[in-house]
């Protein structure tokens, strides 16, 4: 007995051949995700793809693939995560638009990389900011909260929006005191500081980011820091936000003066506080849920930017807890 064939949609046929080398990427690479993630045969023929699968599977190919096609019509260079990205997106949502998520260009980092926003939730986010003084990042690790709020943040300092950028977080994590390490100060407190300078490197060549940490134009101190101070005209990013206490959460937010905007992120499913301290995070989307001037966005692991397996660990840790 024969097995059944799977129904075949219309062919779909691009016009520009440069640009449909590119659709398809290096070696078809492209296509196979496609077919591996959707569940679907793609055949390549002369500039023409032919579909033929389930007719779920097959109308959300056509519209990645065609959304894909006209983002490589505006000059956005497509890379194979970009494909991922877009499945998910789609898959979600399939009124969504990749050109108003991949065109949103928040940065253009030192290495000419262009920086904007993956999934839903992170336009969501970067729209939050633009629009909001004070936004909570909450989710999963990997799902560029930290990033995009430093992104958002050099652009903005490039701008002139702001006068400075302020980046700390707490510097006691899993119950660890400074005391006991060795060194001075700064030699104790720069180990848990690192994230934020590497991000910071990322987005602005070495040099250039020394010579505004040495002008004070751009501050990454420890979140013990930041009492008793009003900061006026700055970008503040609270890192880790999940490790606060809820004195620590409250000192903070009244740090903000005229002409400032706060971003805080963090992840409440890594919390590191002693237990039966709460977390300061946790406690203030209770407490300011209701204020109109605070937004909160929420991440999953459907918004992880890092290895794809990394989204499959934080979704088996996920199950296992449940």
């Amino acid at each position: 007995m024969a097995e059944p064939v799977a129904p075949a949609s219309p062919a779909l046929r691009f016009d520009d051949p440069r640009l449909f080398r590119e659709l398809l990427g290096q070696h078809d690479e492209h296509v196979k995700t496609l077919e591996r993630h959707i569940g679907l045969r793609i055949d390549v023929t002369d500039q023409t793809l032919s579909l033929a699968g389930d007719p779920v599977e097959t109308e959300l190919a056509t519209r990645v693939i065609n959304q894909l096609y006209g983002l490589l019509e505006q000059g956005y260079p497509i890379y194979p995560s970009d494909v991922d990205y877009a499945i998910r997106i789609l898959s979600s949502d399939r009124n969504a638009k990749l050109r108003d998520i991949f065109l949103d260009t928040v940065f253009i980092s030192a290495h000419k990389r262009v920086i904007t926003p993956k999934s839903i939730a992170q336009k969501g986010y970067i729209d939050a900011i633009r629009g909001f003084d004070i936004v909570f990042g909450i989710g999963p690790a990997g799902t560029g909260k930290t990033y995009l709020a430093m992104a958002m943040a050099v652009a903005e300092l490039m701008k002139n929006s702001f006068t400075r950028i302020i980046l700390t977080r707490p510097a006691v994590e899993a119950g660890e005191k400074l005391g006991f390490l060795p060194g001075d100060l700064a030699e104790k407190v720069n180990p848990y500081l690192r994230p934020l300078y590497d991000a910071l490197h990322d987005l602005v060549d070495f040099d250039r980011a020394r010579k505004l940490v040495e002008r004070g134009t751009i501050e990454v101190a420890p979140l013990a820091f930041m009492r008793g101070r009003t900061l006026n005209d700055s970008f503040v990013i609270l890192d880790e936000a999940q490790n606060t206490t809820t004195e620590q959460m409250k000192m903070f937010l009244t740090r903000l003066g005229y002409g400032s905007k706060a971003v805080i992120t963090g992840d409440v499913t890594q919390v590191d506080l002693p237990a039966g301290k709460l977390s300061g995070l946790k406690e203030a989307r209770g407490i300011l849920r209701n204020i109109p001037g605070i937004r909160f966005v929420d991440f999953t692991e459907r918004d992880v930017v890092r290895h794809p397996l990394v989204q499959e660990i934080i979704t088996a840790y996920d199950r296992a807890e449940r």
